[in-house]
């Protein structure tokens, strides 16, 4: 499912964000990790945990099982997403672009515009754990063939280089050589971006299947608020938990 939410005006948080315990869903870095003891301790007391597809690990393991795991698979990923999803994610993200409606001009008036019909700059996007590309190439094929934007651009960040660089790759293509001047790549970790992403200087903010990988999901949207402009938008594509019983086991 996807999530579409609007940051508000006022630059100050209106209340702390809430910390919510992450589902626990199949990903390929089951397949590819290694076993591991699912209570580890140090110095006598339990480590801070978080999940790592159906495991619990140590917080602080996290983020280099998921860079080892994703540098393993880079070339192969979007393969790997077919196989897992029959094809169907190709749907999914389709719907989840069309549903921003990349480079129009839609978003909240600017400081320097009073209207939202005035409004006539690009958007700077962000897409987070975006490493192939697969959603940058979709968001500006969006703004440029539906609503005739040839400006807006997107940053691709993701932590993992070997996924930057099989985006890199595929950028080269045919297809998609025509929107590389208007890409660029960031290798970053979401949950404490550099201070090249400044504070409110996105206009929209999305991340898809990534977002169960942050060890700390609670401190990434607090960045991503950050770099939001007000009236910003963060969109969220993530998989949801399987109801059905006889589904769940086979998804498992």
């Amino acid at each position: 499912m996807s999530q579409r939410l609007v940051r508000p005006a006022p630059r100050s948080f209106q209340k702390a964000l809430a910390t919510r315990q992450s589902y626990r869903c199949l990903s390929c870095s089951i397949r590819l990790s290694q076993s591991h003891s699912s209570a580890e301790f140090q110095n006598g007391s339990p480590q801070p945990t978080t999940h790592f597809g159906f495991q619990e690990i140590p917080s602080s393991s996290k983020s280099s099982r998921v860079s080892s795991v994703f540098s393993s698979v880079a070339s192969s990923y979007d393969r790997m997403n077919d196989l897992m999803s029959l094809g169907i994610h190709r749907l999914w993200k389709d719907h989840f672009v069309r549903s921003l409606n990349p480079g129009s001009k839609a978003l909240p008036p600017s400081p320097s515009h009073d209207t939202k019909e005035s409004r006539t700059e690009p958007w700077t996007m962000l897409d987070i754990a975006g490493g192939t590309g697969d959603i940058a190439f979709r968001l500006l094929s969006h703004a440029t063939l539906i609503n005739n934007d040839h400006s807006s651009r997107v940053i691709v960040s993701d932590i993992n280089p070997a996924m930057l660089s099989a985006g890199r790759a595929r950028s080269q293509q045919l297809e998609y050589e025509p929107y590389t001047p208007r890409l660029s790549w960031l290798e970053a970790n979401a949950e404490s971006l550099p201070p090249s992403i400044e504070d409110n200087s996105i206009d929209l903010y999305t991340v898809a299947f990534g977002i169960r990988n942050f060890t700390s999901p609670s401190s990434a949207l607090r960045e991503a608020y950050r770099v939001l402009k007000p009236g910003g938008v963060f969109a969220c594509l993530e998989f949801s938990k399987v109801e059905n019983r006889v589904l769940n086991a086979v998804y498992k």
